[in-house]
């Protein structure tokens, strides 16, 4: 392989991991959002999958159902982290140039959470 080629090929690599930079920086801005029982309980994370915020409609805390309320912010907090996870994912890919399509759906890349 000729040194033109070889200077190319690390040029695209340095790109990318410039993007997959770009991408995680701004992933902590991105916000997806997911509630459950009928908007009862809603969960906003980011797009690194961190929990930002839970809100508990007060008439579920005046409840006497605990696990309930538990069963219900445990499915919003699962939903939130699936949503960024996706959100993240799409996000990565778009700025990866779509380099990164044809890697597994659950595929983590070293150094890179999402």
């Amino acid at each position: 392989m000729s040194k033109d080629k070889m200077g190319g090929i690390f040029k695209q690599a340095a790109k990318m991991q410039e993007n997959l930079e770009k991408a995680q920086e701004e992933l902590v801005h991105m916000k997806v959002e997911a509630t459950s029982g009928g908007g009862m309980v809603t969960v906003t994370a980011n797009g690194k999958q961190q929990i930002l915020s839970i809100k508990i409609d007060p008439e579920v805390i005046n409840s006497n159902d605990c696990e309930m309320l538990e069963d219900l912010i445990m499915a919003a907090v699962n939903q939130a982290i699936e949503k960024s996870n996706d959100m993240a994912t799409e996000h990565i890919s778009k700025l990866a140039g779509g380099l990164l399509s044809n890697l597994p759906r659950n595929f983590k890349l070293p150094g890179f959470t999402t």
